[in-house]
């Protein structure tokens, strides 16, 4: 399975609307940058053939050395990020050490966060007179274009009201369902069938590789703002080298999930509370080919859904907690990631972060210092999670296995099991009739 974690875009909510800025106060505007690539120098010695209607009579032979980064170069991208990030922070900010697409400025005046992804921006605070500055300048420096309130960003729908945020894919949805002749099918109430295994060898070879790839890359996009499709979407994503029969039935089964409620998404609330909380469950030995357990977890910030994971194991666990074990130390890396960049802005994280494990037998290896035959070949996540422990940043407190939010990333779900949870999730369909 893949990583289905878009943080740049998701740092946004979790950096402007956990209580720090009212959101009557806070600002949020797109921005593009015309010929990105174009602005970037290049350091090492690049030389190109002469283009064709410039070529200097006489001089055939020579090439032409690049100054400047063009599009093509392997080069253009890191140079281009580079100019950008020189030109940002001599404007006084500064980039988080934990994010490097996130730039911050504090003020006696207010806030301000910048987010960059290649050539589109993301510009976010309370300071409305910095806010205003800064376009000013960035326009003095590139050739900008300015988009106005963030309403639509990447194929990403925001939607803002006094109750908070929330992001949605509903047109990215629609044109997917309309370029694969779906629009009109029957809706499914789950993207994947819980009674069905899907493996490698079953079934006749796909025709069509390219469409089946095309499909699941458009699929993974989609999971920035829908957990719910992500464990199915990572199944199906298994077999992009070769998939077969089932494997399209498989994700036209998520197609038609997503024609019920195309406009599902993540609704993120103010809170004035910056507790980090994390859920982790593993499927062990799920996998009928290779018996490979799957990992799965979220985590929250203030309540709010900030980051999700879906993955196969790299190895096989000889054992339910083994493979819990292990999504704990996925879980606890990760937890420890948003707390440091919470902390690298200035704000205040309280402790302990609390990670949410349904396993006894994992909770129980977490908090006993004692090592034995059972736990030796999984040491070094033992030494790692136990160590949390003792510096008090971490607490693993039991919750029920039908409460656990890690269940709908490591498996398919019956369908209410799998609807309680996308509620949990804080997900909803904000074009649903009333």
């Amino acid at each position: 399975m893949v990583l289905i974690t878009w943080r740049l875009f998701l740092l946004w909510p979790v950096l402007t609307l956990f209580g720090f800025f009212s959101l009557l106060q806070l600002i949020s505007l797109g921005l593009y940058i015309k010929n990105a690539f174009l602005h970037g120098d290049l350091h090492e010695k690049v030389y190109m053939d002469q283009p064709p209607g410039y070529v200097v009579p006489g001089q055939e032979h020579l090439v032409c050395r690049l100054r400047k980064a063009l599009y093509g170069l392997k080069q253009s991208p890191r140079a281009w990020f580079d100019r950008f990030s020189a030109v940002v922070l001599a404007y006084g900010f500064h980039r988080s050490t934990f994010d490097h697409s996130v730039f911050v400025r504090h003020s006696s005046t207010g806030s301000i966060v910048l987010i960059v992804y290649v050539d589109d921006i993301i510009i976010s605070g309370s300071d409305s007179n910095g806010i205003a500055a800064l376009k000013q300048y960035l326009g003095q420096q590139f050739h900008t274009k300015d988009f106005g309130h963030l309403r639509y960003f990447l194929g990403i729908e925001v939607a803002r009201s006094s109750q908070g945020l929330f992001l949605s894919q509903r047109k990215y949805v629609l044109d997917l369902l309309t370029e694969t002749g779906l629009l009109g099918t029957r809706p499914s109430d789950t993207p994947m069938d819980s009674s069905v295994k899907l493996a490698g060898d079953t079934g006749d070879f796909f025709s069509d590789i390219g469409r089946y790839r095309r499909l699941v890359g458009k699929l993974i996009y989609l999971t920035v703002t829908r957990p719910d499709i992500t464990y199915a979407v990572g199944v199906v994503s298994q077999f992009m080298h070769a998939p077969r029969q089932p494997h399209f039935v498989a994700v036209c089964r998520i197609l038609q999930y997503l024609k019920r409620a195309p406009g599902r998404g993540l609704f993120y609330r103010p809170s004035s509370s910056l507790s980090v909380a994390g859920f982790n469950d593993a499927d062990w030995a799920g996998n009928t080919t290779d018996r490979r357990s799957t990992s799965g977890y979220c985590t929250f910030v203030g309540g709010n859904l900030v980051t999700w994971h879906s993955k196969k194991q790299t190895v096989v666990a000889r054992s339910s907690a083994e493979a819990e074990y292990r999504a704990m130390a996925h879980t606890a890396s990760e937890m420890l990631w948003v707390q440091s960049l919470l902390q690298d802005f200035g704000f205040s994280v309280s402790t302990p972060m609390r990670m949410f494990c349904d396993n006894q037998a994992a909770i129980f290896i977490a908090n006993n210092p004692v090592f034995h035959e059972r736990t030796k070949h999984i040491e070094v996540d033992c030494h790692f999670i136990r160590d949390l422990l003792l510096r008090k940043q971490l607490v693993t407190p039991y919750v029920r296995s039908e409460d656990q939010l890690g269940d709908i990333l490591t498996k398919p779900l019956a369908r209410p099991s799998f609807l309680r949870l996308s509620a949990m999730l804080d997900m909803f369909d904000l074009y649903a009739p009333a």
